[in-house]
């Protein structure tokens, strides 16, 4: 019986240990996941980054850029002027939402001034046919045209001065985007959806 005992004792030590390693092991491994109950199924929870899917219709052929390299090159060079001033039109529009009147315009003033000193230089070194994809940039990142924005910002006394200074130049700041019903918008838009998805 003795020689038995000895004889047993150590195979049932090793189911013990071979019993526990998986556990531990899962233990080790444990992390934490998000799951809800559906009819008394737990499902697990997985977030995924968002995909923006285009159709491929919407990209350029190689013919197509080829036959519009110079429309491609002007979108290129406007549309990080577009997107920066989107993006501190969003960031006034929340700083001036709740300051008083008097405050609200100098510091819609002030950011006019900063825009002038920061981008003025650079944008008159460019050609009127890019002045012209700009506004169309500006339209299609705001959802607003350049006349709306002063109009909302700066009255429409001033937003009708700038328009009448830009009539004098042949711009029109009225100009809206309408990539539906217009082929030169749609062909905007397509290389701003080529150039964002990295085929130009």
């Amino acid at each position: 019986m003795r020689r038995l005992i000895l004889f047993l004792l150590p195979l049932w030590t090793m189911r013990i240990v071979c019993a526990q390693q998986p556990y531990e092991t899962a233990l080790q491994d444990r992390k934490v996941r998000f799951a809800t109950v559906v009819d008394g199924d737990t499902i697990p929870l997985y977030y995924l980054k968002d995909v923006q899917i285009e159709s491929s219709s919407l990209l350029l052929t190689p013919q197509e850029i080829r036959k519009n390299r110079k429309l491609i090159r002007n979108v290129k060079l406007m549309l990080p002027f577009a997107r920066e001033g989107k993006r501190r039109l969003d960031a006034l529009e929340v700083e001036i939402a709740n300051l008083p009147r008097g405050e609200r315009r100098a510091a819609i003033k002030q950011a006019e001034r900063q825009l002038l000193d920061e981008y003025g230089k650079d944008l008159k070194k460019y050609t009127f046919s890019q002045g012209l994809v700009l506004i169309k940039l500006i339209d299609r990142e705001t959802g607003r045209t350049s006349y709306k924005i002063v109009d909302e910002l700066r009255g429409r006394l001033r937003a009708s001065f700038y328009q009448l200074f830009a009539r004098l130049f042949g711009y029109n700041l009225k100009t809206g985007f309408d990539p539906v019903n217009d082929k030169h918008d749609e062909l905007i838009d397509r290389i701003v959806i080529s150039i964002d998805n990295g085929k130009l």
